[in-house]
């Protein structure tokens, strides 16, 4: 697309973000799938539409806590927004051992992005309070954990500042919990992305979805944490078991596994069973038979209203 206006535009690794005259920009969620930090093959369907969808509800849920880049929904799977000047950081906050972390702490660590974490502890307990582990923004290629006297030492953000974050995080990811609790989930950990705009920290980017957060299902928790067992969960992480058991992790020389029409299929389901369950809502499948016919159509339409 081109849209009215357009200065420039950015291709993420899933999401495509055009940059408008006026300080507006409009990000669509496509069906690209990342893990590892790689772009997959394939798409899945109705992916980006759960993603758009999920961030919209929750950037209203809670923007009484700090005002986001959001304008409108445009499209299910279109968000029109404020320009922000990101800070060069991830906020990445855990209330639970699992995913990387876990995998951290198994081999070894007990500090992680400088916040100490004591022994005994078992893959997806329930950490004595949730912590916040930053990773840089990466242009390209793989984000890296660093800590918070990294971040002011090497002033990637002023400390003033970067508490001010730290406190935004807590209380998002409090928010997020209570939310996730009322629809029998537990939200285990999540990211959350800053950005400045006329002096003001806004909140940017997407919010408690699938690609940013991991979901347990509270009925059964316990018990199969007693037991050792992995935990039924909603998030992205069973894309990742699935690369890794196929012997991918995004190194060198791997190769991702085939996506077959029933893996693909699988994932979509996975999702839409997220949106569902989160949300307490039914999902509508946009069947268009020309999708981006349609998302042009509603972009160019609404920004009449703002120009």
């Amino acid at each position: 697309m081109h849209l009215p206006g357009q200065i420039s535009k950015y291709s993420g690794k899933v999401r495509d973000v055009y940059f408008l005259e006026g300080g507006h920009i409009v990000m669509v969620a496509t069906d690209r799938i990342s893990a590892f930090d790689v772009v997959l093959p394939r798409g899945i369907p109705y992916k980006g539409q759960v993603l758009n969808q999920i961030a919209s509800k929750f950037l209203d849920l809670t923007a009484d806590i700090i005002p986001n880049w959001k304008i409108a929904e445009v499209d299910p799977m279109v968000t029109v927004g404020h320009l922000c000047e990101p800070y060069k950081v991830e906020m990445v906050v855990r209330g639970y051992l699992a995913g990387h972390a876990w995998r951290e702490y198994r081999d070894g660590k007990r500090t992680l992005c400088g916040v100490s974490l004591p022994d005994g502890l078992r893959e997806n307990e329930k950490l004595p309070h949730p912590i916040i582990t930053p990773t840089t923004k990466a242009e390209e290629g793989h984000d890296e954990d660093i800590s918070r006297e990294e971040i002011i030492a090497r002033g990637i953000v002023p400390a003033d500042e970067y508490e001010q974050l730290e406190r935004y995080t807590l209380a998002l990811f409090e928010r997020g919990t209570q939310i996730a609790a009322k629809r029998g989930l537990i939200l285990v950990d999540t990211k959350y992305e800053f950005g400045r705009k006329d002096g003001k920290i806004f909140l940017m980017d997407e919010i408690h979805t699938p690609d940013s957060s991991r979901y347990f299902y509270a009925d059964g928790y316990e018990e199969r944490l007693a037991r050792g067992e992995h935990q039924k969960q909603l998030s992205k992480e069973f894309v990742r078991e699935w690369l890794m058991a196929g012997g991918f992790q995004g190194k060198e020389g791997q190769k991702v596994p085939e996506m077959t029409d029933e893996v693909v299929a699988g994932i979509t389901d996975r999702y839409i069973e997220l949106y569902e369950h989160l949300t307490g809502e039914k999902f509508h499948k946009g069947e268009d038979a020309d999708p981006e016919a349609r998302i042009a159509a509603n972009i160019e339409s609404f920004l009449k209203t703002i120009r």
